[in-house]
């Protein structure tokens, strides 16, 4: 296993499982902009949970590669679905928190196809 598919699957699955937690403790920095973005704080344990799924799943897929490339894609799906909803919201000035989120994501999903 290449040392940088391992280092940037575990950053993506940190960043990953940070944001998920973010969510479940309702921190303040999350709560405020869903609110902005017209999501409902109900929806809060079911975006944590999918994104806590998603990184588990890509530490899974360092020994079981199908579900880490099924965990990546879902993840890009996930951000993708946050950067289309924070510009629905027409807050430009967000859009760079999904990102940053999703490039790690992306690179360990371009890595574990190129393995």
């Amino acid at each position: 296993m290449p040392t940088t598919y391992l280092v940037v699957t575990l950053l993506a699955a940190a960043m990953t499982g940070f944001s998920a937690g973010s969510a479940f403790l309702r921190a303040k920095w999350v709560i405020k902009p869903i609110a902005d973005y017209g999501i409902p704080a109900s929806w809060l344990p079911w975006l944590g949970a999918a994104k806590a799924a998603g990184a588990v799943g890509l530490v899974v897929g360092l020994f079981v590669p199908v579900i880490g490339i099924l965990a990546g894609t879902g993840l890009v799906l996930y951000f993708t679905g946050a950067v289309i909803t924070v510009i629905r919201s027409r807050i430009y000035s967000h859009i760079p928190f999904p990102v940053v989120y999703a490039a790690p994501v992306v690179g360990a999903l371009a890595l574990a196809l190129a393995a």
